[in-house]
């Protein structure tokens, strides 16, 4: 009997084959729309009784007693733990001791198709000794993403791996013994052990039925460059699917300048949403976030919205907030977006539009933006744990990388000492944004201290303050060194740190 990784090591097909699993969700009966051609085929438990597949993976033992016949005849291997589960719960024997009592079991180690791996639901002690963990939580899906992505595997895609709690019709009559047999609500739990494995890892995972990558297009410049990079961290961090976070600054279109003033941005960014269908050559879906924010859920809930006839949709204010709405988060139809920035700031410069209705509307050439998408995915300083999807810290004078005092601020910390520590942030690009006035002086104090409350910063740290001015005070043309600070706060730190400036 030989372990899965040697397997793929030795005999398997290279880390540059794609793979798609395939399980017992809805999506699996869409199946015949694709080409599946190209990939190796892993089968999760029952869907090996549909079709031939390279790897029939069973994390129960009854599995595999269930569906011999439909094993021996279409897979080429069958993979389980060393510890195989029994009635939907860990099991208490290994393979090698279940050889004598499971024929199966017994003529596949005897042809050489019989392959394992420890998973995490086993004791330590019952391990096959130098053999990986796998991490297996509440699914099966989740061991067979974790081993593939063990043995390197560049490209994965999954069908019938869904959410929610329905079989495809091909396996409805194992509605009422083997869904959700282990007690949990739905499937969607096993997203964020997804998100977990993606973490760190190289592999390009989605769903075959879902375009992909996710395509995030932050609006962003070069003094929110820190700010843009722990939002992207967050949103990967928590991605269950491959995502591509890219600030629009970066792609170099040039967008012109309304004439009139008082056409012209609250941010360097603002007009930057309306190159998005550009950059994605008008065609499929696209996300809009500006940099300001942090990620706290998986943004697939996002990008699988069903947009019906919408060309945009936008999120639903909170209901207990007296803020006006946003589109500062927004899902893009490219496709049925005909906007031309010059063209928009044409429009301005003639008196056509006003700066106003155009941000409060994101109306021109299109229809207004349709309010489908959850409140909690643009929560406009405020936060609740559990149920926060994205948190705006909108307010440009209480942004945590600009003021010590936002009692949220420690969320962003928190993610940014999390960003550093995967080496995703160097502490290096901490002391450069400093260095160019981009982000307050005293969160390199804070990263070199681990402080994630600004508001527990002692005295002589904040002094470090003083002369610092914000990059958003250039926009509102006051530029007040310290302004950040609290009221009478810095002239007695002045007169106490120091002297000579008092």
């Amino acid at each position: 009997m030989q372990d899965v990784f040697s397997w793929f090591k030795a005999a398997g097909p290279s880390p540059a084959t794609p793979w798609l699993i395939l399980g017992k969700g809805q999506s699996y009966g869409e199946i015949d729309r694709y080409d599946i051609s190209g990939f190796r085929l892993m089968s999760l438990n029952h869907v090996v009784r549909d079709r031939p597949v390279t790897l029939a993976h069973a994390i129960d033992l009854d599995v595999a007693i269930d569906c011999a016949d439909a094993i021996d005849a279409n897979a080429g291997h069958l993979v389980m733990p060393w510890v195989p589960h029994f009635k939907f719960k860990p099991g208490k024997r290994t393979l090698k001791d279940l050889l004598a009592e499971v024929p199966i079991l017994a003529k596949l180690d005897r042809e050489g198709r019989l392959l394992f791996y420890n998973a995490s639901t086993a004791p330590a002690a019952m391990h096959h000794p130098g053999v990986a963990v796998v991490p297996v939580t509440y699914f099966s899906a989740e061991a067979a993403l974790g081993l593939l992505v063990g043995a390197g595997v560049q490209t994965v895609r999954s069908l019938g791996v869904d959410g929610g709690t329905s079989y495809a019709t091909a396996f409805t009559d194992l509605s009422e013994t083997t869904r959700l047999a282990n007690t949990q609500p739905s499937f969607d739990k096993q997203f964020a052990r997804f998100a977990d494995l993606l973490h760190g890892s190289q592999i390009d995972f989605a769903p075959l039925n879902l375009q992909h990558p996710v395509r995030v297009f932050v609006g962003s410049e070069q003094g929110q460059a820190l700010a843009t990079k722990v939002l992207a961290w967050s949103i990967r961090r928590h991605a269950s699917i491959s995502v591509e976070v890219t600030p629009i600054d970066a792609f170099g279109i040039a967008i012109p300048v309304p004439a009139d003033s008082a056409n012209a941005g609250k941010t360097p960014f603002s007009f930057q949403r309306f190159v998005i269908p550009q950059i994605c050559g008008h065609a499929g879906r696209a996300i809009y976030v500006d940099s300001d924010m942090l990620v706290f859920k998986d943004i697939r809930q996002m990008w699988q919205s069903d947009m019906g006839n919408a060309q945009l949709l936008s999120v639903q204010p909170r209901p207990d907030t007296r803020r006006p709405p946003q589109h500062s988060v927004l899902l893009l139809d490219c496709g049925r977006l005909d906007w031309d920035v010059t063209d928009i700031v044409a429009r301005l410069n003639r008196g056509e539009l006003d700066y106003q209705q155009l941000i409060s509307t994101v109306t021109v050439a299109n229809d207004p933006p349709v309010r489908a998408i959850g409140d909690e995915w643009n929560s406009l300083q405020h936060y609740q744990r559990g149920k926060t999807a994205l948190l705006h810290y909108t307010d440009m004078p209480t942004q945590p990388w600009v003021s010590h005092r936002n009692p949220l601020g420690y969320l962003w910390f928190e993610a940014l000492f999390a960003a550093i520590d995967d080496g995703y942030i160097a502490v290096s690009e901490v002391a450069d944004s400093v260095r160019d006035g981009h982000i307050r002086p005293t969160t390199l104090y804070q990263v070199e201290h681990r402080i994630a409350d600004g508001r527990r910063l002692p005295r002589k740290a904040l002094v470090l303050d003083a002369e610092f001015i914000a990059p958003y005070q250039h926009l509102i043309g006051r530029l007040e060194p310290g302004a950040h600070l609290r009221a009478g706060v810095l002239g007695r730190l002045r007169s106490r740190l120091m002297p000579q400036a008092a």
